[in-house]
């Protein structure tokens, strides 16, 4: 027997190790339950992990989570500029945005860029090669469009005068206005580093149509995003403003219109919502992708809760288990409490060794539970791409390449500690119950 007055922690290993072989059918059949209840808990939790993913990832398709569209607010009509005037015919209540907006927005905790934003408003046509195309360009106020967190697919983002760069999908916008009979659709043109000519359209008071045309360079192609970037064009807020103004026939004073909208981009997903509600108790409106986004992660956050709750419960019910076999050890090996403590083990070594052969258990179907939950949920993820791949050749599409059950490493590390702890808790009640006993007592012990 390895007790010395003060026990080694290999010594104390070594004897829980030598305790728990001794009775390996009992140890294998109480930590089966532990395996149940610790493979639920991974089985279940995983799958909640990857449906979450699954809905996050079909929802990053309706735009970038880390931008917030801002626009004005218009609210109530002021009350009736005339005394005795009906009510509500004064000018609208409006929330512009300005200069000193843009300014605001800046200094918001984990936004690293804003962008005033005008649009286009009139009528314009670019026309390359025979072929035209409908033209919306929007007018942005940054350099480089790459602080957005788009990509180039070819050339570059930044916006010079004179220059535009556009969408992964506006060449396939160009079509021939005057086609023959039975002539073949043109492919979408080559537009990169292209001058294209811009045509901008106004009518007259007396209805006569006013035509006014320059060239403008493609200077970069957006990578697509598969959201309306890449239907969009963009120009410097320069040449978008100088055309309103043609259009208008006057000057743009910004501190009287403001700007038609502006773009805020977050450094992190995760701060979108924070910013968000901010510019809300600005006073602006605003709109972001991360706000649907957000209740159903925090849907599929209660659904990993209650899957790992059920998970927890077979775990408890595997402790009573552990409970049960660790106080039956004790019965069985009184006369060894005995001996142990008439050769110099303290209650403090009596209690380590019984909490660890405790815990043993617990560790031993926490191992056996990951790797089952594990197996288990790869087994559904080959099912359910196998159905899936069956059920989209019948509608002559590809498989979704996701699959349902995600298990990251976190998890099975938790489960492995979790199990561990529950074994651990479980033979406190029987390993006092062991340290507690009278050494004269246990000897004489039947």
């Amino acid at each position: 027997m390895k007790i010395v007055n003060s026990m080694a922690i290999l010594d104390l290993i070594s004897l829980i190790l030598d305790n728990l072989a001794r009775r390996t059918a009992r140890v294998a059949l109480t930590a089966v339950g532990v395996v149940i209840g610790t493979a639920a808990v991974v089985v279940l939790v995983s799958l909640g992990i990857g449906l979450q993913q699954s809905a996050s990832e079909n929802l990053y398709g309706i735009g970038d989570l880390t931008l917030i569209q801002v626009s004005p607010k218009y609210g109530e009509p002021f009350p009736a500029p005339i005394p005795g005037g009906p009510a509500g015919s004064g000018p609208p209540n409006v929330t512009l945005i300005t200069n000193q907006s843009l300014a605001d927005f800046a200094a918001i905790p984990g936004v690293v860029s804003v962008a005033a934003r005008d649009f286009m408003q009139g009528e314009g046509r670019l026309s390359y090669n025979r072929l035209e195309a409908y033209a919306g360009p929007l007018g942005m106020g940054v350099q480089d469009l790459g602080v957005m967190g788009w990509s180039a697919q070819g050339g570059e983002l930044t916006l010079e005068r004179g220059t535009m760069v556009i969408g992964a999908m506006i060449a396939g916008n160009f079509y021939n206005p005057s086609p023959r009979p039975n002539q073949e659709t043109p492919p979408p043109p080559d537009l990169l580093g292209q001058s294209v000519k811009m045509s901008l359209i106004k009518y007259d008071e007396e209805g006569n149509q006013v035509i006014k045309s320059f060239p403008v360079r493609i200077g970069g192609v957006i990578a697509e995003r598969g959201d309306e970037v890449d239907w969009s064009t963009y120009m410097s807020l320069e040449d978008v403003n100088s055309y309103n103004e043609w259009f208008s026939g006057r000057r743009t004073n910004r501190d009287q219109v403001g700007y038609n909208s502006a773009v805020v981009k977050v450094s992190d997903p995760n701060e979108t919502v924070e910013a968000y509600d901010r510019i809300l108790e600005m006073g602006y409106e605003a709109y972001t992708p991360q706000s649907f986004l957000q209740p159903i992660n925090s849907f599929y956050l209660i659904m990993q809760i209650m899957f790992g709750g059920v998970g927890a419960i077979a775990l408890l019910v595997a402790a009573i288990g552990i409970a049960n076999t660790m106080a039956m050890a004790i019965l069985e090996r009184t006369r060894e409490i005995g001996l142990m403590k008439a050769i110099g083990a303290t209650n403090r070594d009596v209690l380590a060794i019984f909490l660890g052969e405790a815990a043993g258990i617990g560790l031993i179907g926490g191992l056996g539970g990951v790797l089952v939950g594990w197996s288990m949920g790869q087994l559904f993820n080959v099912l359910a791409l196998v159905y899936m791949a069956g059920q989209w050749s019948q509608q002559g599409g590809a498989p979704p390449a996701n699959i349902a059950v995600i298990t990251p490493i976190w998890l099975l590390a938790f489960s492995i500690g979790f199990a561990t702890l529950i074994g651990l808790l479980s033979g406190i009640y029987p390993a006092l119950r062991a340290a507690n006993l009278i050494p004269v007592e246990a000897l004489k012990y039947e």
